[in-house]
């Protein structure tokens, strides 16, 4: 470990200035990447950032970034270049040796490459071939239900429209997609409680609530211009309440780079130092209960809004009831004193907010977690009126895009009636593969042919080790990237390489150039426009990527993919005609930031089987047996200021006073100087399951504040300690945030 520092400023500030700036210099991109990020987040022909999806503030800002908004251009503006002369001086064999750090350190791809068996290295290939050979593959050596087709957040809504179209006239719903990684307990459990996965709030609602709940997410690390509204929202009065294990620096106090007077005298914002609750690992539906118990027993319900606007309220209060305070305090880690503060508080708040990450939705409870937000917030109204409202922070740009565009494993029946209408295929209509059902058909040899659209599935994935040898036995995989990861050097049998443009970059096709469009986490449709030149003119679009597929592999079909590629225009157009909320698209979309897609459960529609919005109790015990095994800890996976999702842009976690590595164990101290340990000492980590365990070696341990019998280990790193079987019920998202482990110290 290069060094261990305590962070003693408040987040954002110089230092936010100052990585931003670091990281475009290391990527001899400060001019270009600079000019960029004047464009970013900007109405009227501007970028959207790909690093996030909150939305942006009502009024335009001259400059409108974060710092991970800077590192993600940089990425995208770097002057490094991966050739088919670096390919040629290095093998697989000897890449895969390489580090994830070292691999994102290495630049944007150029060409489209094929791997060659004969000499383990990746050789140039021509477009045209790359796609009659995925094509002839598809059509004659494999059959949908074999196949699987991934997607990152990252894609924009017209190629996603595509890509779904192509999957489906092809003749399968086989969709694993990041989504099945990170909220899909919110969109499971939203859509049976209000009818709708989505949030609820906008981002003016912010300005007028007075209570924010803020539910395991670290907003400086994964959702930096979050912090802007929290700003907001406390120097207008509001008070919020932190709810996390860590006692993260970007939930206490805030420096906004913007603010001249702030960065000038050193000052900043207080966030939720008054009301910081660290619940142990898994403690959340517990506390969350307790909350609510303790609201029930001293507050005041809106019994007209339950009566007119929810069903199963009686039976919610029974089961409520029904729980011991000693089982509440045990299983969240906090006495009852602070669930009675938190209900308090929301009591006497007139406007609430409910704001969470995957601290919320990747537990086994993490449905249980949802539906009890849902269930608090209902018990007061704070659902449907200006102030209130559920607010999911989603992590990659045009996550929720790509779903609202039909990327989903369980179609809507009613879109796929409007893509038959249009263009006239069947398309399937059973459910298909998600994340998890994908790796399990990879493993059980069910499985010929991956393609990722973006991202890097072999490390967002669970089970490391066993999803990295199954890709390996595929016959065949296929990655649209902009960069080269992990995906690219544990490949399928015939393995591509399909270089695209990035979002920065302008996308030229026959009629001009091209915009796509984003949504938001909060339902904004805007329009994204790139304007650097492409690192290489060997680039294509995602669009026409998917295009040259699609036409290969149904050389009979009725869509007019060429007509797509020469103009998304006519990809909008035809998503008006499929996609519900998206009539006159092409110009709704050009207003000024674009329209507000809206939200039934907003409107207090509630689209559910009984016509009104439900409480529901939970399904899961509020902490596991293995969790409740002697000599265990809760181990927590977390990200790194450094990185967004898979990505490491350095190996710096500024804020957790961590730098130059990764493999980390945080701990609380005072059980460091118990168990005898020592800062930088190296421990195995066994994960322990019912029929199994798994063990990461040589962790180093770092103090940190949080709960005793909890630690937490960086993501991607920790994922081989996560098997298939270790996932949320019903939504399928892997359990990555509670993990029963034991530790031991390195010999």
């Amino acid at each position: 470990m290069k060094k261990i520092e305590v962070y003693p400023e408040p987040v954002g500030g110089w230092a936010s200035l100052r990585g931003a700036a670091s990281t475009l210099l290391g990527h001899d991109s400060l001019l270009k990447g600079g000019s960029t990020m004047r464009r970013v987040n900007q109405p009227d022909g501007g970028m959207k950032c790909s690093s996030c999806a909150w939305p942006d503030a009502a009024q335009s800002k001259a400059i409108d970034f974060c710092e991970s908004g800077a590192k993600a251009v940089a990425f995208e503006a770097t002057a490094k270049r991966v050739t088919p002369e670096f390919f040629a001086q290095h093998c697989v064999r000897e890449l895969k040796t390489w580090s994830d750090y070292e691999l994102d350190q290495l630049g944007r791809l150029t060409h489209p490459m094929k791997y060659d068996t004969a000499t383990d290295h990746y050789v140039p290939i021509a477009w045209q071939q790359a796609f009659d050979e995925i094509g002839e593959f598809l059509r004659e050596q494999t059959v949908p239900a074999r196949t699987a087709f991934y997607t990152s957040g990252k894609v924009g809504n017209e190629p996603a429209f595509l890509y779904q179209l192509m999957v489906r006239e092809y003749g399968t719903n086989n969709f694993p997609d990041c989504s099945n990684m990170c909220h899909e307990p919110t969109s499971v459990g939203l859509a049976e409680q209000i009818g709708i996965g989505k949030a609820t709030v906008i981002r003016s609602d912010f300005a007028h609530c007075d209570l924010i709940l803020s539910l395991g997410h670290n907003p400086a690390t994964n959702h930096p211009r979050s912090l802007v509204a929290l700003r907001e929202a406390r120097k207008n009065g509001a008070q919020i309440v932190a709810v996390n294990p860590l006692r993260e620096k970007g939930l206490m106090r805030y420096r906004h780079p913007q603010s001249p007077m702030e960065m000038l005298t050193g000052g900043g914002t207080d966030l939720a130092n008054e009301h910081y609750i660290q619940v142990k690992v898994g403690g959340d539906s517990a506390f969350l209960t307790g909350v609510i118990k303790a609201f029930l027993q001293d507050g005041t319900p809106d019994q007209t809004f339950i009566d007119e606007h929810t069903s199963g309220f009686a039976e919610f209060v029974a089961w409520i009831d029904a729980q011991a305070w000693q089982t509440l305090e045990d299983a969240a880690g906090v006495p009852r004193s602070q669930m009675h503060e938190v209900a308090q508080l929301y009591d006497h708040s007139k406007n609430t907010i409910c704001m969470w990450g995957m601290g919320i939705t990747q537990h086994e409870t993490g449905l249980d977690n949802i539906h009890l937000i849902v269930n608090l917030l209902l018990l007061k109204g704070n659902i449907g009126r200006v102030g209130t409202g559920l607010c999911p922070v989603r992590g990659h740009s045009n996550v929720q895009g790509d779903r609202t565009m039909g990327i989903h494993e369980k179609p809507d029946l009613a879109m796929m009636d409007r893509i038959e209408q249009v263009f006239g295929f069947a398309p399937p209509r059973e459910q298909g593969l998600d994340v998890i059902g994908t790796l399990q058909a990879m493993q059980d040899g069910k499985l010929d042919f991956l393609m990722g659209l973006a991202g890097n599935f072999a490390k967002a994935t669970p089970d490391t080790a066993a999803t990295l040898h199954s890709l390996e036995q595929l016959p065949m995989t296929v990655m649209v990237s902009i960069s080269l990861n992990r995906s690219h050097l544990h490949h399928g049998k015939q393995a591509y390489i399909l270089p695209a443009l990035a979002r920065t970059e302008g996308d030229h096709q026959d009629s001009g150039f091209q915009s796509v469009t984003i949504e938001d986490s909060m339902c904004n449709i805007t329009l994204s426009k790139g304007i650097n030149p492409p690192a290489s003119n060997m680039l294509r679009s995602e669009a026409a990527i998917v295009a040259g597929i699609a036409q290969a592999a149904l050389p009979d079909s009725r869509v007019p993919w060429p007509e797509f590629v020469a103009d998304y225009d006519r990809i909008r157009d035809a998503i008006g005609q499929v996609v519900a909320g998206f009539q006159e698209f092409n110009q709704r979309v050009r207003q000024p930031r674009g329209f507000y897609l809206g939200n039934s459960a907003r409107d207090r529609v509630w689209k559910t089987k009984t016509g009104k919005a439900q409480f529901l109790p939970p399904e899961q015990p509020f902490i596991p047996e293995v969790l409740q095994q002697p000599d265990t800890f809760r181990l927590t996976t977390i990200r790194a200021h450094g990185q967004f999702n898979t990505t490491i842009y350095d190996l710096d976690d500024r804020y957790r006073g961590v730098y130059g590595e990764r493999d980390v164990l945080f701990m609380h101290p005072d059980q460091m100087a118990a168990q005898g340990w020592q800062v930088g000492q190296r421990v195995d980590v066994t994960a322990i399951y019912a029929h199994e365990t798994r063990t990461l070696k040589h962790l180093k341990l770092m103090p940190f504040d949080l709960p005793l019998d909890c630690v937490a280990a960086y993501y991607p790193e920790a994922n081989d300690l996560i098997p298939l079987s270790h996932h949320v019920p019903r939504a399928h998202t892997p359990a990555y945030k509670s993990i029963a482990v034991r530790i031991h110290a390195c010999p």
